[in-house]
């Protein structure tokens, strides 16, 4: 099972691709669990500098933007 872990102080856009990653994990039929990381600390453990950031099970796939879903879904499948 995938961890799809979203970074971000819970601002729009980290709402947005929040969704985003739920409905492509959804689309391609994934077994998922989507993870909302706020804690600064936590976030920073990854080495973000800059939120919205996506992770997958543990590694940063996306930093300072937000995917559209197709993105997303490109990346899930790799």
């Amino acid at each position: 099972m995938k961890r799809i872990q979203v970074l971000g102080p819970g601002c729009p856009k980290c709402r947005k691709l929040a969704a985003n990653a739920e409905a492509a994990a959804r689309e391609l039929g994934l077994e998922c669990e989507v993870e909302k990381i706020t804690d600064i600390e936590a976030i920073m453990s990854f080495n973000v500098m800059m939120t919205p950031a996506l992770a997958v099970d543990g590694e940063v796939k996306v930093a300072g933007k937000v995917p559209s879903k197709d993105e997303i879904k490109e990346i899930l499948s790799k």
